[in-house]
């Protein structure tokens, strides 16, 4: 790494396993921050035996040297924070002066989530599947220049104007939804005080640490197909989940990128609403699920499965400039006689090796696989690209070769050992 910064972002919907990447890199790190989403993120990761499960803290607070950041683009719920924090610190984590968070962060309140709630029962049948954190309602608050943002804390005057204004505004929208501001008033008035050692202006702190040569790694939350201008929307998350949001998230300027490394999952997962063109509803999907454990971190629900898509990984590559890819998850395929791999669409008529924006468009559209040969042997004690069997580097190479970024990195299990690391030179 150099002292340029590098970034760790999700390739498809998330889940692809983020944190256990961030976990490894860290250690040759000295600052890892987050830049945007908020708690409706989820990573586990092993160390030990122990899982350190992570929602809106930054993974880098595994490693004991590392100083890890909440940025500005990042929407807090304090509650969810300290109650993160005190369980990795019960885990025996020691977190004690490594953990900042920026006074430009927007604060996700209990009637945000609420209205999550309640905006989710007025869509019905086409509900976008949020994880009802007030994401998203905080991130309108945030556009609509009413939203509260952690410096306001400090001036408990605004602060309880800001409050009463916004509730307000929400109860005139959608009725009184029984929402006690003056308890919640005195509940903030304690957050603000335990909050105050965390608050720096991150903006100043990251540059200075950038000017110190000291290596930062910036971990994204989500996926680009969640990002909300480039992903399904309507069915996305409600922040830019790409290289842009690295950017306007921290304030750090393009230049000062280096490595941007994406995380892909072997094959392909997705949680929530919204068009998934690969997914299996048969057998062969609950086996990729049971398999490969998937359930949410954050929700517990289970994930949609279905076989990789490199239309999806080519139009994020495009978008995000990834240097290399950490390919998880590999060890899942482990069982499967063949596999196949989705390289475009056809709609009407017409092949598209793109993403389409339209998803009237995307609902029509019939998949073209690739079938390889699976390779029929656990690959979970391999630890170079020498030892995975034939057939499962032809699989790797496949994928390499249609999108053009080598892979770096390969899972091969769940624990933080269980990483190949690939020589690029």
């Amino acid at each position: 790494m150099t002292n340029k910064v590098s970034v760790v972002l999700g390739t498809q919907w998330g889940d692809e396993g983020k944190g256990k990447l961030v976990d490894i890199l860290a250690k040759d790190i000295d600052v890892c921050v987050r830049c945007q989403g908020g708690n409706n993120a989820g990573h586990t990761i092993v160390v030990d035996g122990v899982k350190y499960a992570f929602h809106m803290l930054p993974s880098g607070l595994v490693n004991q040297t590392c100083i890890s950041v909440i940025g500005s683009g990042v929407v807090v719920h304090l509650p969810s924070m300290f109650k993160e924090l005190e369980d990795l610190e019960a885990q025996g984590l020691d977190c004690d002066g490594r953990l900042f968070i920026s006074d430009r962060c927007h604060l996700v309140f209990d009637f945000h989530q609420i209205v999550d709630g309640l905006k989710e029962g007025e869509l019905g049948r086409g509900s976008i599947g949020t994880t009802k954190k007030g994401i998203g309602p905080a991130y309108s608050s945030k556009a609509s220049r009413s939203g509260i943002r952690v410096h306001h804390l400090y001036h408990p005057a605004e602060f309880e104007k800001r409050l009463r204004t916004i509730v307000a505004a929400r109860y005139r929208r959608y009725g009184d939804f029984g929402y006690d501001v003056e308890a919640e008033l005195k509940r903030y008035a304690k957050l603000a005080e335990r909050l105050r050692p965390y608050v720096i202006d991150s903006v100043e702190y990251l540059h200075k640490e950038l000017g110190a040569g000291k290596r930062i790694l910036v971990e994204g939350a989500n996926a680009l197909m969640l990002d909300l201008d480039f992903g399904t929307y309507p069915y996305v998350t409600s922040s830019n989940t790409g290289v842009g949001g690295v950017c306007t998230g921290l304030g750090i300027p393009p230049s000062k990128i280096g490595n941007v490394i994406g995380v892909a999952k072997a094959y392909t997962t997705r949680v929530g609403g919204g068009p998934f063109p690969t997914e299996l509803l048969d057998e062969v999907g609950q086996k990729l699920r049971d398999v490969g454990a998937e359930y949410g971190v954050t929700t517990g629900r289970p994930r949609r499965c279905g076989w990789l898509d490199l239309v999806v990984l080519r139009y994020s590559t495009m978008i995000n400039g990834y240097t290399s890819i950490n390919l998880t998850k590999l060890d899942v395929l482990d069982v499967f006689d063949e596999i196949k791999v989705a390289v475009s669409y056809t709609i009407d008529g017409k092949e598209v090796t793109s993403f389409p924006a339209d998803l009237d468009d995307l609902a029509t559209a019939t998949v073209n696989y690739v079938t390889l040969p699976g390779w029929k042997k656990s690959i979970s004690k391999c630890r170079s690209f020498a030892e995975l069997p034939e057939d499962c580097q032809k699989y790797v190479r496949f994928i390499e070769k249609d999108i053009g970024v080598p892979v770096e990195w390969i899972g091969v299990g769940a624990g933080r050992d269980e990483m190949i690391k690939v020589d690029l030179a």
